[in-house]
């Protein structure tokens, strides 16, 4: 018998990498109507994975085992009586599938393609902005309704209720399974961008969990967007480069943000020797290509900001001042409360920390920062470089109360106790 933290550690692997790739060939069978029952198939195959592999080993291909087992199953369902009549037309469509061996190039160009069009089913303007993002990130990418929930700083029930609502949605106006008109193309291309985008944060600085930073989810994230911009139907294609542009340079940085015990380091601390140049370097490729863009988006500035860290040798020669100038233009067309938080952060660099503590002090009252751990994590930092040690403990004593991971917590005690010893 396989071990069984094995088994799970695969098919959540198998899970984040493959689910929304078979989901949407699936969908191409079943239709739009019916994506809850490619979910389901999936789910089943998941499920008989988890059975099978913990009594038989787990098979060499684990990826094509997969892939077999829900053609299988979706097959059955369309050979079943009652689906007969309203699929019997789509049955030898789906029947050449077997042919494939879902790693060929060809069969690797029908997924794109049908995850493609998975993209703006999901972003159809029928369903709200939040139904939107809620559906492309449980359909696509895989994430749990806690997951998402976590995301939207909501909770599961909302999140179950908007995602039904949103297939209901889907099957009242009939959404085919197609890509949208070209008239219609770029404004559901800006919320398929924004879903990616939390996608790769909720990789890059984790909601729950014991890690403080998911591969998978990051790579899933780059991955979709490279989709869309090897696309030949997706004219303008300068907000999903300077996305592109903006996750490489962050994904670039993942193995120098934790210590060999898994100590979280901040970029101050890092080894940028242990940042990836090639990343770095395809950063700057797509940064490049956006660069004659006549529309600036909080994709195009933030990609800029996180070119100026990795540009610099050393966290001593960053462009702080270059940096607070690129903030000060997204807060033009962003003012969201973590766009203030990280401005912060480049002022006290530039004005020093009292300058970037009176900014802070501003937004005692907006609730999300109250209740977000890096607000008064960042305070604490502020108050220790001012020597203020009592109120930096109380700041970094909130801050670990409220931190969600592990690793986080750890960092913020060990300053805490370090400020606390000051006093």
């Amino acid at each position: 018998m396989t071990n069984s933290i094995q088994i799970n550690q695969l098919i959540d692997h198998l899970f984040r990498r493959e689910s929304g790739k078979i989901i949407s060939v699936l969908t191409g069978v079943f239709g739009s109507e019916n994506i809850q029952l490619a979910e389901d198939v999936v789910q089943d195959a998941l499920t008989e994975a988890i059975t099978q592999w913990t009594y038989n080993g787990i098979p060499g291909n684990p990826n094509a085992w997969l892939y077999k087992v829900a053609k299988n199953k979706a097959l059955n369902i369309l050979n079943r009586e009652k689906y007969k009549r309203k699929y019997s037309f789509e049955v030898s469509k789906f029947s050449k599938l077997e042919e494939l061996a879902f790693d060929s190039p060809l069969d690797e160009h029908v997924i794109k393609d049908d995850q493609l069009r998975m993209m703006f089913v999901c972003c159809h303007p029928a369903l709200s902005p939040d139904s939107q993002i809620a559906f492309i990130l449980k359909t696509l990418c895989g994430f749990s309704i806690k997951e998402i929930a976590n995301a939207f700083l909501s909770n599961e029930e909302s999140i179950h209720k908007r995602l039904v609502r949103a297939r209901q949605k889907i099957r009242e106006n009939k959404i085919h399974f197609e890509l949208p008109a070209t008239s219609e193309l770029q404004n559901r291309i800006e919320t398929v961008l924004q879903a990616i985008y939390l996608l790769f944060n909720e990789g890059y600085s984790a909601s729950a969990g014991e890690n403080v930073i998911r591969y998978e989810l990051c790579q899933e994230s780059i991955h979709l967007a490279e989709i869309i911009e090897s696309s030949t139907v997706v004219k303008d294609k300068s907000n999903v480069h300077a996305l592109l542009s903006l996750m490489l340079f962050n994904a670039s940085r993942f193995h120098a943000r934790q210590d060999e015990l898994g100590n979280i380091l901040t970029m101050s601390n890092q080894d940028r020797s242990k940042w990836n140049k090639s990343l770095i370097e395809k950063g700057f490729y797509y940064l490049q290509k956006i660069k004659s863009s006549s529309g600036i988006s909080s994709y195009h500035i933030l990609a800029a900001i996180s070119a100026h860290h990795c540009a610099a040798p050393e966290f001593n020669s960053t462009n702080w001042k270059e940096i607070l100038s690129l903030y000060d233009s997204l807060l033009l067309i962003d003012q969201s409360s973590v766009v203030l938080l990280n401005r912060s952060v480049a002022l006290s660099k530039v004005h020093g920390a009292n300058a970037a503590l009176n900014e802070l002090n501003k937004f005692a009252g907006d609730e999300f920062l109250q209740s977000y751990y890096l607000y008064h994590a960042t305070k604490a930092e502020l108050y220790t470089e001012l020597n203020r040690f009592r109120e930096a403990a109380d700041s970094f004593q909130i801050a670990l109360q409220l931190a969600p991971i592990k690793a986080e917590k750890e960092l913020l005690q060990k300053k805490f106790l370090h400020c606390r010893e000051k006093v």
